[in-house]
């Protein structure tokens, strides 16, 4: 029988305390062996070339390079290598900025440890993460469309990045039938004719987002 693969990941942040705590907690999981920390940029760059990590959490405000011109600098290197942003800031313009720069998650120091995780293993399985109150900032900085919901919104996101329906079911907490239901309900709310301009639509309406 196989070893299932863990999930190598280096802990990034500026903070000791807050990388000690990190670590104690993904150390814990199963799924998850931290191979490296680092507390400032360049050390940073140093440990992930050496460690080849398949995933860096990266603080958003550091002191010398901030996290997003740092995880531009890493994937410039490893183009492979999965970026989770850990931040205080839940502003939708660092949120976009940061997923701009190509990070694939975005999740806030307050989370539980449990969203924390759920990101961690999103982002391994080839998803996007955005926690739940950042989702909902950043519709709520848009124009307001009042014939869609807040979850049918978060749906277009999902489906403007290519995700199926059971990537959106995972994400969302939610089954396949109902990602299909809200589906089907945002092309009778649109006059949407069929999957093809629901695709168009929501690669336009991410764009209005601001999103990668």
């Amino acid at each position: 029988m196989n070893t299932p693969v863990r999930t190598r990941l280096v802990l990034v942040d500026d903070h000791a305390l807050v990388r000690e705590g990190l670590k104690a907690m993904l150390m814990a999981a199963p799924q998850i062996e931290v191979v490296g920390e680092a507390g400032h940029a360049s050390e940073a760059l140093v440990v992930v070339a050496n460690t080849q990590p398949h995933l860096v959490m990266l603080d958003v405000g550091m002191r010398d390079v901030n996290g997003i011109e740092l995880a531009g600098q890493l994937l410039a290197r490893h183009p492979k290598l999965l970026i989770l942003m850990l931040s205080m800031y839940d502003n939708p313009a660092t949120v976009n900025r940061a997923m701009q720069a190509g990070a694939r998650g975005y999740v806030l120091k307050d989370a539980p440890s449990s969203d924390i995780l759920q990101a961690i293993d999103t982002l391994v399985a080839g998803g996007t993460f955005l926690s739940q109150d950042i989702s909902g900032r950043l519709l709520r900085s848009q124009t307001p469309r009042p014939l869609l919901s807040a979850r049918e919104s978060a749906i277009l996101i999902h489906l403007s990045k290519g995700h199926s329906s059971k990537q959106m079911a995972m994400e969302l907490g939610v089954s396949a039938r109902t990602v299909e239901t809200h589906r089907q309900n945002i092309r009778r709310k649109l006059n949407l004719e069929g999957q093809a301009e629901l695709i168009k639509y929501a690669v336009e309406h991410c764009r209005e987002f601001d999103l990668p």
